[in-house]
């Protein structure tokens, strides 16, 4: 591969299994469990339990081939670099162009509905939503600068309190409310399910984001694979908990904080009252790690001349700080954006999942041509959920095609100056 220094990146592993398991638990558990779950239940009613279990089986391939993608490339291009060695380069720079927009349009939209949960659950107004979303933005911003010793041990305690928090209030809850409004079971019809799905599927999306920080385990072809099937294994017993759960609690009702309903069915006042640190920890834990994702990224695509080669500035750092330098006004524009109205936080959310979809779809395709045995049934198998997904995004596919043109062009631009200046040179 052109120039990236593959030696650099994968030579300073600060990652073991319990801190990679955490970031992978942060990347899939976040700010969607403050409301997705709710949602999944007004749309089917009790069979939004099909539509979670067939998640979960579904996403189980999706996380064995990225699992298998990292090891083979523990660098920090991520799926940019296993989309280079599938499809090539302009490829890899498409790809590229997919995951920073998400992140530039993800990372802002968790912190506003983390603002906005607080403020609702305090009785404030959209001022502490704002001074909220902002606080947690400037915290994570923090974290990655300094590196990712910080960060990921910043992630581990997130995830820990997470975990044990929502593990509780789950068993208080499904002994005394589990077996609450099941029916009619399928309220909605059969086909609601399928809505269901595309709802949920917010909380299935993170499996690539800990690819970017492959390079940075200490012994990636031994711990990122155990890593994984540890949050794998934490997800899915927390999941389907939840599911049970929120269709005891919250079917029936339009709560702006069902998460809080849920909590407070074990804890009373005080765990509604709780669910508001809970909500900040969902959402810097989830901005965490597709900070650090994005930073790699971002200077490994300029290290390929994807990107100005300004960005590799400082790409020896376990986490690049020149990347993030333009990212924080970047993503703060969008915060304020979305507070003084000018767009929601849903249509961040579907452009996101939409990029993110794009994403999916070029890496699978790839490796499924570099990847063999049953690692290439995983691909074909997540390829084609990929795809039926992509359908449900309708209008917002534009937002990851504007985005992959706009990297293309930049990088044959960059490229037709690179050439010249070596013509010149010569």
């Amino acid at each position: 591969m052109s120039g990236t220094p593959t030696n650099v990146l994968t030579s300073m592993g600060h990652l073991g299994i319990s801190r990679g398991a955490a970031l992978y638990v942060g990347a899939l558990i976040g700010p969607g469990l403050l409301l997705v779950p709710a949602l999944a239940v007004q749309a089917a009613g009790p069979a939004s339990i099909v539509a979670w279990g067939a998640l979960l089986v579904l996403s189980a391939p999706l996380a064995i081939t990225f699992a298998a993608l990292g090891v083979r490339h523990p660098v920090a291009g991520g799926v940019s670099t296993y989309v280079r060695e599938g499809l090539g380069e302009d490829a890899a720079a498409i790809t590229g162009g997919w995951f920073l927009a998400a992140v530039v349009l993800g990372a802002p939209a968790v912190s506003v509905i983390g603002g906005y949960y607080v403020a609702d659950l305090t009785g404030s107004g959209t001022a502490v939503a704002a001074a909220v979303g902002l606080a947690m933005f400037a915290t994570v911003l923090t974290a990655n600068l300094f590196g990712l010793r910080v960060s990921s041990g910043f992630q581990l305690a997130l995830s820990s309190v997470l975990i044990v928090v929502m593990a509780v209030a789950i068993a208080v809850a499904l002994p005394t409310r589990g077996g609450h409004n099941w029916t009619p079971f399928a309220p909605h019809g059969i086909w609601a399910i399928g809505t269901a799905a595309n709802i949920l599927v917010w909380l299935f999306v993170g499996w690539e984001a800990v690819a970017q920080l492959a390079g940075e385990f200490r012994r990636p072809e031994h711990d990122l694979p155990r890593a994984m099937g540890i949050a794998f294994t934490l997800v899915t017993v927390l999941y389907i908990g939840l599911a049970v759960a929120t269709i005891g609690v919250t079917a029936g009702t339009q709560s702006r904080v069902p998460l809080a309903d849920l909590i407070a069915v074990g804890f009373g006042r005080a765990g509604r009252d709780a669910t508001a640190v809970l909500a900040v920890a969902l959402t810097m834990g989830t901005m965490n790690v597709y900070t650090g994702g994005m930073a790699k990224l971002a200077a490994s695509l300029a290290t390929e001349g994807a990107l100005p080669a300004w960005f590799a500035g400082d790409v020896h750092r376990t986490i690049p700080r020149r990347p993030l330098y333009i990212y924080a006004p970047l993503a703060v524009l969008v915060i304020v954006a979305v507070l003084a109205g000018i767009g929601t936080t849903s249509d961040l959310v579907r452009a996101t999942s939409a990029c993110f979809i794009a994403v999916y779809v070029f890496a699978l395709l790839s490796a499924i041509r570099i990847l063999d045995g049953r690692v290439r049934i995983a691909a074909v198998c997540s390829l084609a959920l990929s795809v039926a997904l992509a359908v449900f995004s309708a209008g917002f596919l534009v937002v990851p095609v504007a985005a992959g043109v706009l990297a293309l062009v930049l990088r044959r631009s960059l490229r037709r100056v690179q050439l010249a200046e070596s013509t010149a040179t010569d």
